[in-house]
């Protein structure tokens, strides 16, 4: 925005000592002209104040409009019907591969799955190495785990969950624009495949919008695992808006519509990680999740499944604020978003994340407003 400049008349020394007068070399016209250093201090804060002012109502009106818009997209109420289609996962933590879990534990895990809509669970079996590989020492108790949730919970399958820090915006990271680490990530794939699980899980961070070198890889994987299933970054709210936020933060954080598309074309499930949002309120948060509910179901081919994820954590940091983010609030959200936009759709359901953190009010609430069906 262009604003006054303040510029000093000609003949004017803006600088100079307001008590100087008579006797100085001025002539009477300059004399007169000059404005005492007060009031020229109170004019440049006045100019100030507008200036901010300004800046302020460009950077508030847009997001109040925007959040407005989130309020009301949390109005309304489900239809009947929008709830689980037994398509629903979770994430479980590493200690389920790594031996601190035992028999009791997958009894215990069978019981609370029980009467869900849950059939697969994403289990952490990595990190892959920056170079694509795997060490086959991250999940020793892998094949156990198999037979037993099997067993226990037939019908469940259980996918390997690998994941890394991508460049370039993480420099000392996987390097996706090589052909060698995605042909390890490949090998890898094959590798959990081989050691018993039902699918391959991927979740590389952080992706920018646009990536080929992932679309290239998930080509490559396709064939080479039963099930793939990838975690995905959220849409953009507003048009282009990851590259605004890329160039103000260098973190693009959101895909666009069509890349989300691409993605999801080439997988059997795309789980949203719809939580981390910024949202301040219970009702914006819902209204954001309905939103990106809607954005997801137009793109997402009816083969693939779909997944919102739920926030079964409680940090409170920069992006999450437990207060707001809550299950309830998600599963409203994708309830509403379901409804407006494909109420029938199969293939769909919610990923929890994630089973370490998880309270008993997170699933209380799942049970009550996802699963149950009366």
């Amino acid at each position: 925005m262009a604003a006054d400049s303040g510029t000093a008349r000609a003949g004017e020394n803006p600088d100079a000592d307001a008590g100087e007068g008579p006797g100085t070399g001025e002539g009477p016209g300059e004399s007169a002209a000059r404005m005492p250093d007060a009031p020229r201090r109170a004019a440049r804060i006045r100019r100030l104040r507008r200036i901010g002012l300004a800046a302020v109502l460009l950077l508030v009106l847009p997001l109040l409009t925007v959040e407005t818009a989130l309020r009301v997209n949390y109005t309304g109420d489900p239809r009947p019907g929008t709830r689980t289609r037994d398509r629903d996962v979770i994430w479980l933590g590493h200690a389920w591969v790594d031996g601190r879990k035992t028999d009791a534990d997958v009894t215990a895990l069978a019981a609370r799955l029980a009467d869900t809509g849950i059939r697969d669970l994403y289990v952490h079996a990595g990190p892959l190495e920056h170079n694509g590989t795997l060490p086959r020492s991250d999940y020793p108790k892998a094949r156990w785990l198999i037979t037993a949730v099997h067993r226990k919970l037939p019908g469940v399958r259980v996918q390997a969950w690998l994941g890394d820090e991508v460049a370039p915006e993480k420099p000392d990271a996987m390097h996706l624009e090589k052909s060698q680490t995605r042909a390890a990530v490949v090998a890898s794939a094959r590798q959990v495949v081989a050691a018993g699980f039902d699918g391959v899980h991927f979740d590389l961070e952080p992706l920018h919008s646009g990536d080929r070198n992932y679309l290239a890889l998930l080509d490559a994987l396709r064939p080479v695992t039963p099930l793939l299933s990838v975690a995905a970054h959220q849409i953009d709210p507003l048009p282009a808006f990851h590259s605004f936020w890329g160039t103000a933060t260098g973190h693009p954080k959101w895909w666009s519509q069509e890349y989300f598309g691409q993605v999801a074309r080439r997988v059997d499930q795309i789980a949203v990680m719809s939580y981390d949002t910024m949202q301040p309120l219970q009702s914006l948060y819902g209204g954001y999740v309905a939103q990106q509910t809607s954005l997801a179901l137009e793109v997402t081919p009816a083969g693939t499944d779909l997944l919102m994820g739920l926030p079964f954590y409680h940090e409170n940091r920069f992006g999450h604020w437990a207060h707001a983010e809550t299950v309830p609030a998600a599963v409203r959200g994708v309830r509403l978003g379901l409804s407006r936009t494909d109420p029938d759709r199969a293939n769909f359901g919610v990923a929890l994340y994630v089973d370490f953190a998880a309270t008993e009010d997170d699933w209380t609430s799942y049970r009550k407003d996802w699963v149950r069906t009366s």
